[in-house]
């Protein structure tokens, strides 16, 4: 890994074929605002506006890779060559606004068939399409959701299929990072984690059994995917919780998933089980990512409520990871980069149709 000396939040970052144009990267956030699982204009406004206000990583929200696998019937899909136009659209946008696109791909899990959030929130009722889901064990998420079904061998083996066709489909639609979500409680974090796989055989026991749904599938999704195309995986770096998921157990897992060809660990954390208690606070996620980094000489991508230039500078430049990835301040300022480079060096690169409105009088 090259060290951090002369890096900074606004140095490029090339991985394998791709080179980011700085180090802000836009985090995949559900959006609940598909129909059938086709992204749309709002999708394409949405984050067309964050690769305007200069990220140089926009990262496309929770897409599921089976229908079963949404979240929400509202969550983007890419189980079938149909969605791929709507993101292509959206990918060519991105890149022309100079950002790399990249798509988060995803499964709910026993997490799956729920309400929006801004809509209520819960598990679907069976007049409203609710679906069975599918876990590791027969565990809900919490009283009031639905109980899972385990899932059976054949189906777990049928995933690794299902993360590589829809990571095809990301190649065809234009995208250039294709990130596995085995975070934030659903899927394949719940195979990971003891708290939610009670499984007695070769996929749950010890570290190594839970370890293996994931790195079966990056197996699988990195001979898919081009060379030159980077692959992350975020994970929830610990469950907070005891017995659970842990930093010394996403430390093992990263030296693994380096060894198959991941080139970032989006290091994030929880979500598993509802009721833990989280030390929130700015850059919470950032010792995660530092010590990960550290140990396993992978890229890693800090999260957790950053939201300033030098703070999310400070990252870079320490060693601390290679890329700031920020979620709910995107949210409120798309052009959170544009406001970096001024507070960082005195300048920003606005588009010229804006321009106008943000140039500082001559003294």
């Amino acid at each position: 890994m090259n060290e951090s000396a002369g890096k900074n939040l606004l140095s490029p970052l090339t991985i394998r074929g791709v080179t980011l144009r700085n180090r802000i990267a836009v985090s995949p956030m559900c959006q609940y605002s598909a129909i059938d699982g086709m992204a749309n204009d709002w999708h394409l406004v949405h984050l067309g506006s964050r690769a305007v206000g200069g990220a140089g990583l926009v990262i496309v929200e929770a897409t599921a890779v089976t229908p079963e696998g949404r979240i929400s019937p509202a969550d983007m899909g890419l189980w079938d060559d149909w969605h791929v136009e709507p993101l292509a659209r959206i990918a060519r946008c991105l890149t022309r606004m100079g950002a790399v696109p990249g798509i988060q791909l995803a499964h709910a899990g026993r997490k799956a068939s729920t309400v929006p959030p801004f809509r209520g929130g819960g598990s679907l009722n069976r007049e409203d399409g609710a679906w069975q889901t599918v876990a590791p064990s027969a565990i809900p998420f919490k009283d009031g959701y639905h109980v899972p079904r385990a899932m059976d061998k054949s189906e777990i083996a049928q995933l690794a299929t299902l993360f590589a066709a829809a990571g095809r489909r990301a190649v065809r639609a234009g995208f250039r990072i294709v990130e596995v979500h085995a975070a934030h409680g659903y899927l394949i974090h719940q195979f990971l984690s003891p708290l939610s796989n009670h499984r007695t055989d070769e996929y749950g026991g010890s570290l190594e059994n839970r370890m293996r749904l994931l790195l079966e599938m990056v197996t699988v999704l990195r001979n898919e995917l081009p060379h030159d195309m980077p692959l992350f995986v975020r994970i929830s770096s610990t469950d907070w919780h005891a017995g659970g998921w842990d930093l010394a157990q996403s430390v093992a897992l990263a030296r693994h998933l380096r060894l198959l060809g991941v080139d970032l660990i989006d290091a994030s954390s929880g979500g598993l089980i509802p009721g833990v208690t989280i030390p929130l606070g700015p850059g919470y996620h950032v010792p995660f990512a530092s010590a990960i980094r550290k140990q396993t000489n992978i890229l890693t991508g800090a999260v957790g409520l950053i939201t300033e230039p030098l703070q999310a500078n400070e990252i870079i430049t320490s060693g601390k990871a290679d890329l700031v990835i920020l979620a709910r301040e995107m949210l409120r300022e798309p052009y959170w980069a544009l406001n970096a480079e001024q507070a960082l060096v005195g300048e920003s690169n606005w588009p010229p149709q804006y321009a106008w409105a943000v140039r500082r009088p001559k003294k």
